[in-house]
């Protein structure tokens, strides 16, 4: 099965081991545009306006929580962001609601299950079709 590489914006709001290995992943298969943090809302907006405008295809947010960059994002119109805890929810926030931004914990998150969380949303190409119609109604 060969891996999409895409180009992912990339922000978090504070360092640790977490951010590092899931920064480091998207760093291996992906091409990464890194946002620097000034605030967390700030950096989430950035993210949130590259992926709306088309200059990434997906965004990658990292806060203590992962709840406020993904209602910071959210705010921006076209940026579908999805708070996520595990790889099932990562690839159906793809599949079933067109997700575009996950939103991660970098406090509450083993690095290997952040990584797992990115990689189950990456690997989600094309929603599902049954989905559209929903998806539509969400974008209004």
């Amino acid at each position: 099965m060969e891996i999409q590489a895409w180009k992912i914006a990339f922000a978090a709001d504070d360092d640790n081991e977490c951010v590092r290995t899931v920064l480091d992943h998207l760093r291996f298969s992906h091409e990464v545009v890194v946002i620097e943090p000034v605030t967390w809302p700030s950096m989430s907006r950035a993210v949130a306006e590259q992926v709306a405008n088309g200059d990434v295809d997906f965004g990658v947010l990292m806060c203590w929580t992962g709840t406020g960059t993904a209602i910071a994002a959210n705010k921006v119109a076209g940026a579908r962001a999805a708070t996520v805890a595990d790889a099932w929810t990562a690839e159906n926030a793809r599949r079933w609601n067109d997700a575009n931004i996950i939103a991660l914990s970098l406090k509450r998150l083993a690095p290997a299950v952040a990584v797992e969380c990115v990689q189950a949303f990456l690997a989600v190409a094309e929603p599902d079709p049954d989905e559209l119609p929903n998806i539509e109604d969400i974008e209004r």
